[in-house]
């Protein structure tokens, strides 16, 4: 071979190899992208703000809120559009059997064949001076916006719930790998000193028992961590997902309002006391509604059209007879287009008390709206009181179970260098471990607690 071709040839393939490695870093660059559950989702970072307002977006008891807001207006439109005039076209023909006289068998009818085609205008005039049923509809109205609005806050109050159970389960899944590493470091050291004569058998087995049972508690905390992100999921995402982290910030202590201040808010924001109040006013007016009944109605109608027994503008059925005293029906080219008008008034008299009857049972509607108000008052008042004495109480536990914390992680340090130089027992340094466990435990659920504490208050008042 030549030499020329050997040169060439060495020089190509590491171009080739090169080549070949950056077409391989690209396909598994693109099979990265495209592959569902890649790192982008995986790293979809969701805050406290961001979980509301995706649980507002996707969650179904807003929604279900939304839709009975909008069915109360409807109502409220048709109450409105009640008290105005109504345009409505009567299309009619009656046929009767003849018996030989122009009229037929039924004399209410004045022909054989009986066409009405007319337009009607109906209005209860009275209803323009009655506005009791629109002002039902608005109060009915108020009462669904603030079921709505009762609605949103119990859903944000479920999505705080369920999204400090992750943080609080993240935090127990860390503090069970760090007693699980303390455990496996124990046992190391019980294997060493029993290998050097240091140490009974028995003092490995105390280990053993204890990696075994940290191995089960992580893999509990897993499950839990887990479980708690599926149930945050349902909320705020459109379909079951399980990639995502939130940003655990209970650390962060938000400054708690004093009861003062929390009962003022929670009175002038609480939507069930809101709901309460509209519903009072919607019973006050359903009494009024109520006692219409007692009072007559006057009802005004204009017809315009046809109500003849031939369907034309004028009737040509007979020939004039040249007398001027002919019935209606025998005068050639009647006028049938024209209009009439007709009022009516209906005077209530007797009806056996059903008026009295629907009255009174009004009335006791509005009695139980005002329980129903009373009651809701002297439970807001409660809850606030309730929700802030748990906030205030677990505030001031924090710094303790912090100081428990820290003591219980320094006694498990002395007490294992005290077993190594052999002054406690493997007993001791068990207890010691189960201790600092407990003791980081406490201190997450006692932020927790705070946190879970505040934000039922903070949903009291609305001051998220």
């Amino acid at each position: 071979m030549k030499p020329g071709l050997r040169a060439s040839r060495s020089v190509n393939q590491p171009t080739s190899r090169l080549f070949a490695g950056f077409l391989v870093t690209a396909l598994l660059g693109m099979a990265q992208t495209l592959a569902p559950g890649s790192a982008t989702s995986a790293d979809l970072k969701i805050t406290l703000q961001d979980a509301l307002v995706r649980a507002h977006k996707y969650g179904t008891q807003i929604q279900t809120a939304t839709i009975a807001t909008l069915v109360a207006r409807e109502n409220r439109a048709q109450a409105r559009a009640a008290a105005l005039p109504s345009l409505n076209a009567l299309n009619q023909f009656i046929y009767t059997e003849g018996n030989g006289t122009p009229s037929g068998v039924f004399v209410a009818n004045d022909g054989v064949h009986v066409y009405n085609e007319q337009a009607v205008v109906h209005e209860e005039l009275l209803s323009l001076v009655r506005r009791g049923e629109i002002r039902a509809a608005a109060a009915s109205v108020a009462v669904a916006e603030a079921k709505a609005g009762i609605a949103a806050r119990g859903l944000d109050l479920t999505v705080i719930q369920d999204y400090y159970a992750i943080a609080s389960a993240t935090r127990r899944l860390g503090n069970v790998r760090t007693s699980l590493h303390e455990a496996e470091q124990f046992l190391q050291i019980t294997q060493d000193q029993e290998r050097g004569g240091e140490a009974a058998h028995s003092d490995t087995i105390k280990a053993q028992i204890q990696v075994q049972q940290r191995q089960r508690d992580f893999q509990d905390a897993r499950l839990n961590v887990d479980k708690a992100k599926i149930a945050l999921s349902v909320l705020i995402f459109p379909s079951l997902q399980q990639n995502y982290e939130i940003v655990d910030d209970l650390q962060r202590l938000a400054i708690l309002p004093t009861l003062q201040e929390a009962t003022g808010q929670a009175a002038a924001t609480n939507p069930t006391l809101g709901a309460a109040r509209a519903s009072v006013t919607e019973a006050k007016l359903g009494v009024s509604v109520a006692k219409y009944a007692y009072l007559p109605s006057f009802g005004l109608d204009f017809f315009y059209g046809i109500d003849a027994n031939q369907f034309a503008v004028n009737s040509d059925l007979t020939q004039s007879s040249g007398r001027s005293t002919q019935p209606n029906y025998l005068v050639e080219n009647r006028q049938n287009l024209g209009y009439s008008a007709m009022a009516t008034l209906n005077v209530p008299i007797w009806n056996w008390g059903s008026i009295h009857s629907k009255v009174k049972q009004a009335s006791l509607r509005e009695q139980q709206a005002e329980l129903d108000l009373t009651t809701s008052k002297k439970q807001l008042q409660a809850d606030v009181a309730s929700s802030h004495a748990e906030a205030e109480t677990a505030l001031s536990q924090i710094q303790t179970l912090r100081s428990s914390r820290d003591l219980s992680e320094e006694s498990l340090r002395l007490t294992l260098l005290r077993y190594k130089s052999g002054e406690a027992t493997a007993l001791e340094v068990v207890d010691a471990q189960t201790t600092a466990t407990q003791a980081r435990t406490a201190y997450d659920d006692g932020l927790l607690r705070y946190r879970l504490a505040l934000a039922t208050l903070q949903n009291l008042t609305g001051t998220y």
